[in-house]
């Protein structure tokens, strides 16, 4: 397969960035996504031309690093996948694909397609964690959890941190993301005594971080690779009313 790509080139966060073109020759369709890019890199270095910079790590689907905007899309044009899970069957061949950064106030763009996340890093630090004593650990079965339960806080602690949602909320909202981790928290016996502040916390930090306000208009949960409800957000602002 053969494509022809437009990709964000920007050498540094205070430089004007552009779209810059080029062109891939005899990929397979069973490449995933960053695995093209890693072989146009090749192409790139050995012609004496700087690599394009992007984030990537596990490229299993699980750390949330790999998020690009693929063709106007976070991750790209598949439903519940992050960009390292994204294969190229899923273009046509000849296609022109255009790639770009995740774009948002509170996630400037270090180099090309590399972005720096360490906003959500904050949130989290300003409450997703309980306060435990150490020592040794308590028998598995001595807190009994429903299943329901599990299941609900599960759901919500899938979120990866690629902020996928802010990248497509037109308002740059970490709602989801914030949301997500509160409510995991909230389900559990253990995140239920720091709930509150907790709550207070990490809504306060998202809004001093320069996060836009929730659009209600869904996309964050359509372009989540994971799923995670927008349910969780409703949560989050009766909790923070309260």
């Amino acid at each position: 397969m053969d494509f022809k790509l437009k990709i964000w080139r920007q050498e540094q966060t205070s430089d004007k960035g552009k779209m810059v073109s080029y062109a891939v020759k005899d990929i397979s369709p069973d490449m995933s996504f960053l695995e093209m890019l890693d072989q146009l890199n090749e192409n790139l270095t050995l012609s004496g031309q700087s690599p394009v910079s992007f984030d990537s790590d596990c490229r299993e689907g699980i750390c949330g690093q790999c998020g690009l905007f693929i063709n106007g899309r976070a991750h790209g044009p598949n439903a519940h996948t992050s960009t390292c899970q994204l294969h190229m069957r899923s273009f046509q061949d000849g296609e022109t694909i255009y790639i770009e950064p995740f774009r948002a106030g509170a996630f400037p763009i270090k180099k090309d397609l590399k972005i720096d996340r360490s906003a959500l890093d904050q949130i989290i630090l300003s409450g997703g964690f309980i306060s435990v004593n150490t020592g040794q650990a308590p028998e598995a079965n001595q807190t009994l959890i429903s299943s329901d339960t599990v299941e609900a806080a599960f759901d919500a602690a899938a979120c990866i941190g690629c902020g996928a949602c802010v990248a497509s909320c037109k308002n740059s909202s970490a709602s989801l993301f914030t949301a997500a981790k509160i409510s995991h928290l909230a389900q559990l016996p253990q995140g239920k005594i720091e709930h509150k502040s907790r709550t207070n916390q990490m809504v306060q930090k998202m809004d001093e971080l320069g996060f836009g306000s929730c659009s209600n208009t869904g996309a964050c949960e359509v372009e989540c690779p994971q799923g995670i409800s927008i349910s969780h957000i409703a949560f989050m602002n009766k909790s923070y009313f309260k």
